[in-house]
């Protein structure tokens, strides 16, 4: 008997469920609802996973931090104990590059195997490339690069045992000098973070008229070697809504203040172009212009403009040989 209630509770549930759902379908059109959802979803997508991306870096961050804990003698033993996390990190973040993005390299040869140099490469809009170029360069050159970057990155909470790591630091002149100095590869960005926030998919270099890259190289007369990477712009993008607004933010706070979205997987190509060749009697505004005509050369030869998101997906079945 108790089952026998049992089961006619349930069929009145039942039919109250589909007397509801009938009562919805009066009021709310659930065709129109879904196609809503198929119509918003790539673009909440494409939003998430720049968030992704930071999520990954985060948890870099926490490796680091339960890394540093379990080598508490590091002093001690007065050696770079950060080489096994270096190495854990890259081998994921290469990983990642590869499956994510098919990201190769060409042109490593052009990078000194030792001593100092200077990379000056073109900064998109989130700098992935780079942190599977610096993945790439470790591995198969065993070099660590050291990176010039924006002051903000070390006010993210715990990103400083990140840049530590790394080596990233915000170089003067005279600092940047005598890290090459020393024999070791720093890479610049000379647009910095208004080239990130605030280039298009036309690949215009927004370097104003910064020339410590050039004075630095000069001072120290190392090679200095243009990069750029293929697609980059098509992996993520800034958005072009209000931009003459937030570049006055920008101007004010010279923080990020730009959205960005993306995260498609495109193909990625890193290209590594010859030294620029220069002499002790160039001056920095020479050498920043020559530095510059030679990242555009590579963004000519290398990308076909303006950037394409969908043609760039393509590239990752199919990509037509270059024209010389």
């Amino acid at each position: 008997m108790e089952e026998l209630y049992f089961y006619i509770e349930k069929l009145g549930n039942s039919t109250y469920a589909l007397k509801t759902l009938e009562v919805i379908e009066i009021y709310v059109d659930l065709v129109f609802i879904r196609w809503l959802l198929w119509l918003f979803t790539p673009i909440v997508i494409s939003f998430l996973l720049p968030l992704l991306i930071i999520l990954f870096l985060q948890l870099s961050v926490l490796f680091l931090h339960i890394y540093r804990h379990r080598h508490r003698l590091r002093d001690a033993y007065g050696q770079d104990v950060w080489n096994g996390a270096r190495q854990t990190l890259v081998t994921l973040w290469d990983a990642q590059g590869w499956i994510w993005h098919g990201y190769q390299v060409e042109g490593l040869e052009n990078i000194p195997s030792q001593g100092g140099a200077l990379l000056i490469y073109y900064h998109g809009a989130l700098p992935i490339d780079y942190y599977y170029f610096v993945s790439k360069l470790l591995i198969h050159k065993r070099r660590v690069i050291r990176s010039v970057g924006d002051r903000f990155l070390f006010k993210i909470p715990g990103w400083g045992l990140l840049m530590e790591v790394f080596h990233v630091f915000t170089g003067s002149v005279q600092t940047c000098s005598q890290v090459v100095q020393e024999g070791h590869l720093v890479a610049i960005a000379p647009g910095g973070v208004l080239e990130a926030q605030f280039g298009d998919e036309n690949y215009n270099l927004l370097w104003g008229r910064r020339t410590g890259f050039a004075k630095v190289a000069i001072q120290t007369q190392c090679p200095v070697i243009p990069v750029f990477t293929k697609n980059v712009r098509e992996a993520f993008r800034s958005i072009s809504i209000g931009r003459s607004w937030l570049r006055k933010l920008y101007d004010k706070t010279k923080l990020p203040v730009v959205p960005i979205y993306g995260g498609f997987p495109v193909r990625l190509r890193t290209y590594v172009g010859k030294p620029v060749s220069y002499d002790k009697d160039t001056s920095p505004e020479e050498l920043a212009e020559k530095t510059a005509e030679a990242v555009r050369n590579l963004v000519y030869r290398h990308q076909k403009l303006p950037g394409n998101i969908l043609r760039a997906l393509m590239e990752r079945v199919y990509e037509p040989p270059e024209e010389n």
